[in-house]
């Protein structure tokens, strides 16, 4: 924006207005009108078309046609009944500010030609020469100027001039006076700049963005590149490794031969030791032996001569032996008879003493006691009678009690067994709600609990030795179609295939069932098949023809295999499903449908016919949850439910067992009364029999008592004669055995007397003989620990040595061989620059090669790309990158210059407006004093409004007007006009136009008002178009200033 400029004393000439001629323009047919360089007055009636002029002065230079308010289009300034209009303007070109000289002289033309199709603007040369016609050119002819025809302080219309005079709006003097001073498109050119600044944000924020994700890849490189420097670190690692192995096998040998030396060290240390023991041993076997020689050659000769005694003792010693023992048969058989003979004996006397009863007993009976005993038999037959009556029913009675308490015991027992049952049932139960509650956690371990999970584990530990990893349990692979209505049934019909696992080749099966073992699932199914079979198609002629639907169809799977090996293994498309035992009789034996193997029904059948042999196999009456459902909620509470149902009953039964026990107590109890009532009956009857069978004797033997005593007599005579045959054999055996008892002394005597003669030399060979054995006790000793020490010599010490030897030859040979191969390797040099060996064996630093290769395999086949491949790849795009953050850095630096030097200028703007806001103020005051008003201009830059305050000279209150209507019409045109002059004093061009500015002043308010524009149009130096209906004759005429007469309009 322009600096404010007043009283210029040097004035260029360039862009001032020369002529306008105009063609066909508004109510012109044709008009030229030359301006003077300083004040030009035009004035003529209403009608004679002065307006036109600065309405074409706006159309030369660039402007539309609704921003001229006079016409809607172009074309509307096209006289009527002409198809065309000419607009021709002429500017001076000389001086200092002139605008391309060179090539436009000293009078640039300014031709616009409008017609109802279109409208062209031509810039010409002084002569006439057409230089440009493109917009461009004429906005730049526009700017060097600075001829802002919509500025109202430029080119004030007189639509314009009547809204400026008589407007009150604050809001409208703000917008006159914002244009006017070129804030506008200045704060306008501000806003526009920082919205380009914020598109362009937007532009360098997208352009950013878009190298995030080269920036990630970037990092994601460098990641691989991290990685793979560390795969070539373990790769490193695993050579250094691989060397210390070679050479460790070398140090491996070194420290055996240490081992070797050491050991032969030792074993030669113990051969003079064994060598001593040998000697010494050898020594005492030779002298023993020669003891051993001396003392047999002793007993040789003792023997001579004891051989003889010996024999004779040996005879008499055997003779006494036979002796004694035919002795004591005799005595042992004398006593047995002796013994037999008093029991005779004691039997005579038993029969003497019947006698003697019997006879006392007849002289003692009479013929009263007989009558007595007749009666007491009678009554001892009747209370007989009445006891055995008694007996008889306490017998039924007891068969009653115990028929009742056996009853009652089976029934107890009955009860305990229902009990244990439901106690069962209720623990089974409570089983089944623990495992759908695991498997509820997790679907696996219902197909095989935690030895599956176990096993799984194992498997995914040794995952990478398989070709391909085991599928199982089949069950958890497995979901139903429609809800869980079949899910009892479809597992009776697939069985134990739903924990079985499956395999692609027999090696696999053995690893896997070697995983089993290691996680203790024993008897584990597994399954081979080929895997790359693809998913079964079964035509519909193989599936059986019926409504009820198929295991096959109910089941669904994600794995193919899975499905696969279903049909192959379990037939499951030829399983029918049926509701009841009814329906599947009718579907498995009456329908003879093709392609059925077996049918299921809900409550637990299997149905299946072979042939012509029918088979129904019973319920399934083992209870467990249905492991292939989806919700198990509804399973936990029916079980739930019916464990409580099943420990009501258990409790009832355990009520009924407790009456029952009470019952059977009391039973007992009874029985043992009725018990020993009939024992005591039973005693009564036998003891009262007694006593008829004694009465009965005593009868009969008072009727008989003489045939009884020869009875007795006759046996006294028999066992008296017994006794004496046997006293005669006694008397014999008598005899033998004092015989026996002579001989047997006899011979004792003699081998006493033999003994005594020989004891001596018996006892000298004796002493000889244990003295033998005990040398010979010794020799064999001493002889065993020589051998033994030769042995160990022979077969240990010799034998050791001479292995180690050996076998440190062998290592001295390895270690050659080692140590030739390492050397291919490495030097050992390059192994002692590592460090002190830490002493690690081979088989350790072998484990610790082979963890290295496994880790270094695994990180290789994660990275298939070469270091030197992600390297370049790295460097490709980093300096792409690079390029891309300079160029974008570059950018954001630059837009963050221009933010800046937009906040500067934005500072600058509103630094300026504060200042133009104080220099309104002051101008206009300046101009109100002319007519001896006084006042200042208020404006608001945040409400956007501007107020003028006006103080009349008359007004003795000394009280300001702030709203310019409460004015007189010529003090309101007067003071409005000084706020344009104020205005005009802050804007820059090289011309300037009013029309109409006069209206509604008087007389003196317009002379006053003349007198100031004409006095500040000279002083300021541009070229002034003023236009008026009004006479002008009161303005002094002047070398500067030029009046013109537009003509009458015509009628």
């Amino acid at each position: 924006m322009a600096e404010p400029i007043a009283g210029r004393r040097h004035r260029s000439k360039a862009g001032i207005v020369q002529k306008i001629r105009l063609e066909n323009f508004m109510c012109h047919s044709s008009l030229q009108i030359e301006l003077g360089d300083w004040v030009n007055f035009i004035t003529g009636q209403n009608g004679s078309g002065k307006s036109a002029i600065l309405t074409a002065l706006c159309v030369a230079f660039g402007s539309r046609a609704k921003e001229t308010q006079r016409g809607s289009t172009l074309k509307d300034f096209i006289k009527t009944g002409c198809s065309y209009a000419v607009v021709h303007v002429e500017l001076k070109n000389q001086g200092e500010d002139a605008f391309k000289p060179d090539i436009y002289g000293d009078v640039i033309i300014i031709e616009r030609k409008l017609s109802g199709t279109s409208n062209a603007t031509v810039l010409k040369d002084h002569q006439g020469r057409k230089v440009a016609s493109r917009k461009e050119d004429l906005r730049e002819l526009i700017e060097h100027f600075s001829i802002d025809v919509e500025n109202p302080c430029v080119i004030m219309g007189q639509d314009r001039s009547r809204e400026f005079l008589h407007s009150g709006n604050d809001k409208d003097k703000f917008k006159f006076f914002y244009k006017a001073t070129l804030l506008q498109q200045v704060e306008e050119l501000l806003q526009d700049i920082e919205k380009q600044l914020e598109k362009a944000n937007v532009v360098v924020d997208q352009l950013e963005g878009s190298i995030r994700p080269i920036e990630r890849e970037l990092n994601e490189l460098h990641e691989k590149i991290k990685n793979m420097e560390h795969i070539e670190e373990i790769s490193q690692q695993a050579k250094q490794l691989k060397k210390k192995l070679a050479w460790s096998w070398v140090y491996d040998v070194d420290r055996q031969l240490q081992q070797k030396n050491a050991k032969i060290g030792k074993l030669k240390d113990r051969v003079p030791l064994c060598q001593a023991k040998i000697d010494q041993f050898r020594g005492e076997v030779e002298k023993l032996t020669e003891c051993y020689t001396l003392k047999k050659s002793e007993i040789a000769s003792m023997v001579e001569k004891t051989a003889e005694v010996r024999r004779m003792k040996e005879e008499l010693q055997q003779t006494l032996t036979l002796a004694t023992k035919e002795k004591l048969k005799l005595e042992e058989e004398y006593n047995r008879k002796a013994n037999y003979i008093q029991k005779l004996t004691n039997s005579v006397r038993s029969l003497q003493q019947q006698i003697q009863d019997v006879e006392e007993q007849h002289a003692r009976n009479t013929q009263a006691e007989e009558s007595a005993m007749e009666e007491k038999l009678k009554e001892l037959q009747n209370e007989v009678a009445t006891v055995e009556s008694m007996l008889a029913r306490l017998k039924e009675e007891e068969s009653a009690l115990s028929e009742s308490v056996h009853k009652t015991s089976t029934e107890i027992g009955n009860l305990t067994q229902m009990i244990q049952r439901k106690e069962k049932d209720c623990q089974d139960i409570s089983n089944n709600i623990h495992e759908l509650q695991r498997t509820q956690i997790n679907k696996v371990t219902a197909f095989g609990g935690e030895r599956v999970m176990n096993l799984l584990r194992t498997i995914e530990r040794n995952h990478q030795r398989f070709k391909s990893p085991p599928i199982g349990p089949i069950g958890a692979h497995l979901t139903l179609n429609n809800g869980d209505v079949w899910a009892t049934t479809i597992e009776n019909a697939i069985g134990r295939l739903l924990n079985a696992f499956i395999v692609t080749n027999h090696k696999d099966s053995q690893l896997l069932r070697t995983c089993a073992r290691e996680a203790q699932y024993n008897h584990l199914q597994i399954i081979i098949y080929d895997f790359s079979r693809p998913r079964l198609n079964i035509p519909p002629h193989m599936l059986p023809q019926t409504r009820h639907p198929t295991t096959l169809s109910l089941l669904h799977s994600e794995n193919h295999i899975v499905v696969n090996v279903l049909v192959d293994m379990g037939h499951v498309e030829r399983q029918v499903l049926v509701k009841n035992y009814e329906e599947g009789k009718e579907v498995a034996f009456d329908q003879r449908i093709p392609n059925l193997k077996e049918v299921y029904t809900l409550d637990g059948h299997k149905m299946f016919s072979r042939g012509s042999v029918q088979t129904v196999l019973p319920l399934n009456r083992q209870h467990r949850p249905a492991r292939l459902c989806a919700n198990y909620d509804d399973q936990i509470s029916d079980l739930k439910r019916l464990a409580s149902g099943v420990q009501e009953e258990a409790q009832q039964c355990r009520r009924r067992k407790r009456d029952e026990e009470d019952k059977l107590r009391d039973l007992k109890e009874e029985l043992q009364s009725v018990k020993r009532r009939r024992m005591n009956a039973d005693r009564d009857l036998a003891s009262k029999r007694l006593a008829i069978q004694d009465s009965a004797y005593d009868a009969e033997a008072n009727t008989s008592p003489a045939s009884t005593v020869d009875e007795l007599h006759q046996d006294i005579s028999k066992v008296q004669e017994e006794i004496q045959e046997r006293e005669m054999l006694l008397n014999n055996f008598r005899g033998r055995i004092s015989e026996a008892e002579a001989k047997t002394n006899n011979l004792k005597v003699t081998f006493d007397n033999l003994c005594e003669s020989a004891k001596g030399d018996i006892d000298a060979f004796e002493k000889a003989e244990r003295d033998l054995m005990e040398i010979d006790r010794s020799l064999a000793s001493a002889e065993a620990e020589k051998l033994h020490y030769e042995g160990l010599m022979k077969t240990k010490v010799v034998h050791e040595i001479n292995e180690a030897e050996k076998q440190y030859k062998e290592l001295e040979h390895h270690r050659e061989d080692n140590c030739r191969k390492a050397s291919i390797l490495c030097p050992e040099s390059e192994i002692l620059a590592l460090g002190d060996w830490d002493g690690s064996t081979p088989e350790q630093l072998s484990a610790q090669l082979t963890r290295l290769n496994q880790r270094l395999q695994r990180e290789s086949e994660r990275c298939t790309e070469s270091i030197d491949e992600l390297r370049m790849s790295y460097e490709r795009k980093e300096r792409k990158i690079l390029r891309k953050q300079k160029t974008y850095r570059a950018f954001r630096e630059k837009l963050n210059a221009c933010q800046k030097a937009l906040n500067l200028r934005s500072q600058k703007f509103e630094r300026n407006k504060s200042l133009l806001k104080r220099q309104m103020t002051w101008r206009f005051n300046s101009h109100l004093g002319r007519k001896g008003f006084s006042g200042k201009i208020m404006v608001s830059y945040e409400e956007r409004t501007l107020s003028i305050e006006v103080k009349m000279p008359q007004d003795s209150s000394s009280s300001a007007v702030r709203d310019t209507r409460g004015l007189s019409g010529g003090e309101r045109s007067f003071s409005t006009l000084c706020f344009a002059l104020a205005l005009h004093d802050m804007t820059e061009a090289p011309f300037r136009a009013m029309d109409e500015f006069d209206v509604f002043m008087d007389a003196v308010s317009r002379k006053i008002s003349l007198d100031t524009l004409v006095e500040f149009a000279l002083a300021q130096g541009s070229q002034w178009v003023l236009i008026t209906p009004h006479d002008i004759s009161m303005v002094k005429n002047g070398d500067r200033i030029k009046k013109q007469q537009m003509a009458a309009p015509r009628s």
